[in-house]
């Protein structure tokens, strides 16, 4: 699995300190949800184009290990 730390950062001056693409402002939560809503890999690319392969991949990495960790301890619906 892609070492996702080394394609993310948090910066407190940049989007209020959400967990960006490195040397981006762009969350690794708008690439998720463009994921989610059906975008291919070239889409993203083509819509964010400081973005590269890497960070999207790094972002589904992201997304599989707070998977895990949700298994762990599950979240309650409310």
């Amino acid at each position: 699995m892609v070492a996702w730390q080394k394609f993310f950062e948090s910066n407190p001056d940049i989007s209020g300190g959400e967990l960006c693409a490195s040397g981006t402002r762009i969350p690794v939560t708008v690439i998720l949800d463009s994921l989610a809503e059906g975008s291919s890999k070239e889409e993203i690319l083509r819509s964010y184009p400081s973005l590269k392969s890497e960070h999207i991949e790094a972002a589904l990495a992201y997304a599989a290990e707070l998977a895990h960790e949700e298994r762990l301890i599950p979240i309650r619906g409310k």
